[in-house]
């Protein structure tokens, strides 16, 4: 039996769609196990991912993007909200439900060392797909196992080797291989270097591009590195605790940023040049280009803050932000951002025409 191959969306329509998505986890107390309060991981996204384009979500740790991955990919059951694939809600599908879209959305997870199963061969891993879905390729399994090791970069010998003998980076070749196996149009990888040696980061990184390229994949890649992210995406989402702030095109996010956040974040990558480097020292918050440096902490999921979220930490507060939550709204097309107080430009007004 051969995997079909799945036919395009149409092109005026998202290929995943997600409504005012919500997940709590409840914190229990007592032998009774009462709910005393929830941990608001994921508290009301809207955004869609257009077929053939890379979603890049950054965002500090703790801030809800792995969280937000698993619920696209259905893994965790949403508190509220829609998803939508291919205009069919899947928000709250069984696992029965789910077993045929497992051909067109697949993860590919952070820790290469915890994804794979120390126990099962690298043939045994990457051909798991083909057994839950009672698939049989043309060929055989073992061929087209073999074949997608060396569509990832390693050799088709490591068929009956163990996770254990491979590196980091091969381990991670790995998970690729098996996410890659039923032909899937949406991959949602989960901080796919960050726990890579720096030196064989860039070597994923381009490999999933080519990928791409040549398999005409969807991608949502979660990273907290900026540099991979610019590398790699097409549209940026900027969350900060459990909530989009901004949304826009790659070129305007990274050199126009309208969200304070977003700006402290993009101030904080390194930079190699030594003499543009000295130029960003000794910066406060509200000094221009310079290194942006946030006060205070990131708050607490459980208990966050009224208004707008990152008033307690943003140099342009005032008092509307603490008492109104700000829309995610359009200021320019397709840039979308949450803020009472912009980074507009002068020749940009707060409320002008889209």
């Amino acid at each position: 039996m051969t995997i079909p191959e799945q036919p395009a969306p149409a092109a005026t329509e998202p290929l995943l769609k997600v409504e005012g998505l919500v997940k709590h986890f409840p914190i229990t107390k007592g032998l009774l196990r009462r709910q005393a309060g929830a941990v608001q991981a994921v508290d009301g996204l809207d955004f869609d991912v257009r077929a053939g384009e890379t979603l890049g979500v950054v965002g500090e740790s703790g801030c809800g993007k792995s969280t937000m991955g698993r619920l696209i990919t259905r893994l965790l059951e949403p508190t509220a909200g829609r998803i939508e694939f291919e205009g069919k809600d899947i928000t709250h599908l069984g696992v029965a439900g789910m077993r045929p879209l497992r051909r067109d959305v697949q993860m590919i997870f952070q820790d290469p060392y915890s994804s794979l199963n120390p126990r099962h061969t690298v043939g045994t891993i990457v051909g798991a797909p083909f057994r839950l879905q009672g698939i049989t390729p043309d060929g055989g399994v073992k061929k087209e196992v073999q074949r997608l090791l060396e569509l990832v970069g390693l050799s088709p010998e490591h068929y009956n080797r163990y996770p254990h003998e491979f590196s980091g980076g091969q381990r991670q070749r790995i998970g690729i291989a098996r996410a890659l196996a039923l032909k899937p149009r949406l991959v949602v990888a989960d901080e796919p270097v960050s726990a890579l040696d720096v030196s064989i980061q860039a070597q994923v990184v381009n490999l999933l591009d080519d990928l791409q390229d040549e398999l005409g994949l969807t991608y949502v890649i979660i990273a907290h590195d900026l540099s991979v992210i610019r590398h790699v995406s097409d549209r940026i989402a900027v969350m900060y605790l459990g909530k989009i702030v901004e949304l826009a095109d790659r070129t305007p996010l990274y050199e126009a940023p309208l969200h304070p956040y977003t700006k402290a974040l993009l101030s904080a990558v390194p930079v190699p040049d030594p003499k543009r480097r000295a130029g960003r020292e000794g910066t406060s918050a509200a000094g221009g280009g310079g290194r942006i440096l946030l006060t205070g902490d990131v708050p607490s999921p459980i208990s966050p803050p009224s208004g707008c979220r990152f008033h307690t930490r943003c140099w342009k507060a005032t008092e509307v932000c603490k008492q109104q939550e700000p829309p995610l709204a359009a200021l320019r097309p397709g840039h979308q951002v949450a803020c009472h107080h912009p980074e507009l430009p002068e020749a940009v007004t707060e409320g002008a025409p889209v």
